[in-house]
């Protein structure tokens, strides 16, 4: 019997937070205990949906934010074998790192949200909330990542400020591989459509305090759902 077979063969204790995130958390704890060791390849996704009781739809979503974390890679063929041990903390999106863009988006985003709702024009705010609209409504995950690097952009050019739209459109690769990564964790794109609900509310509402607040709040969630990510 193989380590993974040993791992396999043991209760799974996956609670009820929505199956592929708990499926993730399962791997990952086994992965960052040793349970699971590095070079080990993981059961083949009928033997993981067994053990975890979900379908194999279910534990391919798993394998593959274990592989957008860095802890897995899959060769076509040959399976699924443990890549490290722990997340990668230095992690790169685009050209820029994780906290480059912890340091710069709250000094470019909050002015520009505070700014848009002063300064949007009517056909701006049709555009943000439609976008919003769109977002709330997407099912697929590359999509929903896309618009939410759009969404961002259409706020900062609400603005009337050149800078931080252009500044924006520079990072708007390094954002939806951010947004790629938060989604990871459970729920976390139905809270991102709800702040950014409060966020065009905010915006259309005309308060510049406002919307600077509901910008705030939430990159804080975005920082918040990283360092989970990231185990810190």
């Amino acid at each position: 019997m193989t380590l993974s077979d040993s791992w396999a063969s043991k209760q799974a204790t996956v609670t009820r937070v929505g199956a592929a995130e708990a499926v993730l958390r399962e791997l990952r704890s086994a992965i960052e205990s040793g349970e699971l060791e590095v070079g080990t390849k993981l059961p083949p996704e009928a033997a993981l949906a067994t053990r975890f009781g979900v379908s194999r739809s279910v534990v391919r979503e798993a394998l593959r934010s274990t592989t957008a974390l860095g802890l897995t890679e899959t060769h076509t063929g040959k399976g699924t074998f443990v890549l490290a041990k722990t997340v990668e903390t230095d992690r790169v999106f685009g050209n820029h790192s994780v906290d480059s863009l912890r340091e710069a988006r709250p000094h470019i985003e909050i002015p520009a949200a505070a700014l848009a709702a002063e300064r949007r024009t009517p056909e701006q705010m049709d555009a943000i909330r439609s976008l919003l609209n769109r977002m709330i409504a997407e099912n697929d995950p590359k999509e929903w990542v896309r618009l939410d690097a759009e969404f961002h952009l259409l706020i900062a050019t609400a603005s009337g400020n050149d800078v931080f739209a252009a500044v924006i459109t520079e990072i708007r690769e390094a954002l939806s591989q951010q947004s790629e990564m938060v989604n990871l964790l459970p729920d976390r794109r139905h809270r991102s459509n709800v702040e950014h609900e409060s966020i065009v509310d905010a915006i259309d509402s005309g308060s510049g305090e406002a919307a600077s607040e509901a910008m705030s709040r939430h990159l804080t969630h975005v920082q918040d759902a990283l360092g989970q990510l990231r185990g810190r």
